[in-house]
């Protein structure tokens, strides 16, 4: 069957939104996930489970590939899908309900290699950051993200638009004590480096040819002192003096590019 008849086919199983209103919370215990990159991430990624799809005709169209035989879904208006998801969201008529995913443990995913670091946030807590960071971490190669389970934000819609469905393909790795994490990554042979401001030294002469673990600290804040003491060394980006600091984020970004693209390093690829 052509992909055309396949959606055509889809519609006429998929029922109507009753009513044409939502309560605008997610199911207890689930996830609301919205806009086409975001859902089409997490429709394509096998270790999701899904409960439902709010969708316009024109929404539906937009997704590449199929949805499963039988998919839960319903077609709604454009105004009846904003009630479903935060004001002003860019839902693009694409409203996901889907079950959290599960939870990945860092001696999985810390191999040593040295061409995908792993990226550790100290409490940074907004949600819009952590999508942006994962969304750099998907784009040079990084093996993982780590943030503690407390004082990081949950998985949410607003996260996963910022990620641009890299939530679905970036591992995230939650811990109880970051601090020991850190221990945990130098025992698996990473050179821990944290990202400080007042550091003397720069990223560039901080960075070694092997493994390496990448720490940011919260907005405004930095790191605490604890997570600074479990690095091997502390380096700032160079930036002008013409502006105080960066945007964790597009810190985040500069670093893992300067990382995977570093001299006297094996890493060839990304």
């Amino acid at each position: 069957m052509a992909k055309g008849e396949k959606k055509r086919a889809l519609r006429g199983r998929a029922g109507r939104m009753k009513g044409g209103r939502g309560s605008g919370r997610a199911t207890a215990g689930h996830v609301r996930l919205w806009g086409r990159h975001p859902v089409e991430a997490a429709l394509m990624n096998p270790e999701r489970k899904h409960r439902k799809l709010w969708a316009t005709r024109e929404g539906i169209d937009s997704l590449n590939g199929e949805l499963p035989p039988d998919f839960p879904i319903e077609f709604a208006e454009v105004t009846d899908l904003a009630r479903l998801v935060a004001k002003d969201a860019p839902h693009q008529g694409l409203v996901l309900e889907c079950e959290p995913l599960e939870g990945r443990f860092l001696d999985e995913l810390a191999t040593g290699d040295p061409a995908h670091p792993v990226v550790v946030l100290d409490q940074v807590t907004d949600p819009h950051n952590v999508g942006a960071i994962l969304r750099s971490a998907a784009a040079f190669g990084a093996a993982c993200i780590v943030t503690q389970d407390r004082h990081a934000p949950p998985e949410s819609g607003v996260l996963a638009k910022s990620a641009s469905g890299a939530l679905e393909t970036v591992p995230w790795v939650r811990v109880v004590n970051l601090a020991r994490a850190l221990d945990e990554l130098a025992e698996a042979g990473y050179w821990r480096i944290g990202l400080a401001g007042e550091a003397e030294t720069t990223l560039a002469e901080a960075l070694p040819a092997g493994p390496v673990a990448l720490v940011l600290g919260a907005e405004g804040e930095g790191m605490r002192q604890n997570i600074a003491a479990h690095c091997d060394a502390l380096a700032r980006l160079p930036i002008s003096s013409a502006i105080e600091s960066l945007n964790v984020s597009n810190a985040a970004a500069i670093a893992l590019y300067a990382t995977v693209t570093r001299e006297g390093s094996d890493v060839t690829s990304i």
